[in-house]
């Protein structure tokens, strides 16, 4: 179960392989840096978590309807969970996206700028999202600590749960905006690359 390989110092386990398939495309494994290795773990530790979530979401729907239909009994708590999944799904899932440069955005103009504009467009989209993810984290962690003494009707657990996915995801956010950057100036981004 366990591995010595050097390509993964800071973790030992083999599931560690099925990451380095999932990592898309960029510099070979033994090329990044650390940090980046560093987000690459946390871009797909964040990825099975929100697949986990959806499965979980999927099949408590499902014992909504055969509760609801089949035993004449309508689950309560099922709201709530599934309310506090999606939150989860929504905002790890967004992280992950800004760290794959997947994130919604408006490249017309962007792409129709002469080369030079079209980098100033990236470093500005980048430092808006290291802000965004700034603002998100300290506010986020604001709201969560307010809530914290609340709890969520019929599940007995902490109100604060359901803002803490936006401290982590803007902490992740980010950090990924501190690779991205870090990429720019290096000139080692897969804009500059292309």
């Amino acid at each position: 179960m366990f591995s010595s390989d050097d390509r993964f110092p800071f973790c030992s386990f083999k599931s560690y392989y099925i990451y380095h398939s999932y990592m898309g495309p960029g510099q070979p494994l033994n090329e990044k840096s650390l940090y980046d290795r560093g987000l690459d773990l946390i871009s797909y530790i964040c990825t099975v978590i929100t697949g986990v979530m959806l499965v979980v979401l999927t099949v408590i729907f499902g014992w909504l309807v055969f509760g609801r239909y089949v035993l004449n009994a309508t689950p309560t708590w099922v709201e709530q969970v599934s309310l506090l999944l999606i939150v989860y799904i929504g905002f790890l899932g967004a992280s992950v996206g800004i760290h794959k440069k997947t994130h919604l955005g408006v490249a017309v103009f962007r792409e129709i700028s002469p080369k030079p504009v079209q980098r100033l467009f990236e470093l500005a989209t980048h430092l808006l999202l290291l802000g965004f993810g700034l603002i998100m984290t300290v506010y986020g962690y604001k709201l969560t600590a307010f809530k914290w003494a609340t709890e969520i009707p019929l599940l007995h657990v902490s109100e604060g749960l359901r803002s803490l996915p936006v401290v982590l995801s803007g902490v992740f956010i980010f950090l990924f905006s501190i690779g991205h950057l870090i990429h720019f100036f290096k000139g080692t981004d897969r804009e500059s690359s292309e």
